[in-house]
């Protein structure tokens, strides 16, 4: 279990974005964190990556206390995190990067069957590189692809649906769909996309810094859908073409 503990972190200048926020993601499930704009949903999951750091509060994994550990430390303890805009790699193939992820090299078969759950075709892939060739969908599916070559115990997701028309977008739920039915650790995803939240297991709803609402799926998708006071915390919009 990922448990964070009164998490105030201010933006400079002195900016509150996150004011005593608490909170408990189990372990197994999908949690999507949802909430308004500038509500302090990125900051906490860079906060959660050690890629910001706190300025107090407490983050405990596994009743591990991580408080102090940084990115590497997460990582290596098996937190990852996947940006809004993938990072391009040029000069690195995206058989190589895959390959980086996993710790391991990998001959085409294992590719083909990683590439093959974010429906990319190995052939056409694996020799490309991680450049401004790949369109955002491309890249955003590579990322996931080596997401799941890592394996790792809690995984992050910045707003995938993030500069990807909607034929990628509509492929990246059946990949999160999937990633959920054979989940082996923790998906975390940010987004305020409808489509998003309607496949996870808990919602946790953020604004003004604090855990305003949590709970499982079902119930709260029916307290955003109705609820005048966060009513447009979820966006019936899809991405736009």
């Amino acid at each position: 279990m990922l448990k964070l503990e009164n998490i105030s972190w201010s933006a400079p200048g002195g900016f509150g974005v996150l004011n005593g926020l608490d909170l408990e993601i189990p372990d197994g499930k999908l949690v999507v964190i949802t909430g308004p704009n500038g509500g302090g949903k990125t900051t906490l999951a860079k906060i959660i990556a050690g890629i910001y750091k706190q300025d107090s509060g407490k983050i405990l994994l596994n009743n591990e206390d991580i408080t102090d550990k940084d990115i590497t430390e997460r990582a290596k303890m098996g937190i990852s995190f996947a940006f809004q805009q993938p990072v391009r790699f040029k000069g690195i193939t995206v058989k190589r990067l895959i390959e980086l992820a996993s710790g391991n090299r990998m001959n085409d078969g294992e590719l083909c069957d990683i590439l093959s759950k974010v429906g990319l075709c190995a052939r056409e892939y694996i020799n490309r590189e991680v450049d401004s060739t790949l369109s955002g969908g491309e890249i955003k599916r590579i990322e996931i692809a080596t997401v799941l070559a890592r394996q790792t115990q809690i995984t992050i997701f910045d707003e995938p649906e993030a500069g990807i028309d909607l034929w990628s977008f509509s492929s990246l739920i059946k990949v999160f769909s999937e990633m959920r039915r054979n989940l082996k650790g923790t998906l975390i995803i940010i987004s305020h996309q409808e489509r998003i939240l309607n496949i996870a297991d808990e919602i946790a709803v953020v604004a003004d810094g604090r855990i305003k609402a949590k709970g499982a799926a079902d119930e709260m998708m029916k307290t955003l859908m109705n609820s005048n006071e966060i009513s447009n915390v979820c966006s019936k919009q899809e991405v736009m073409l």
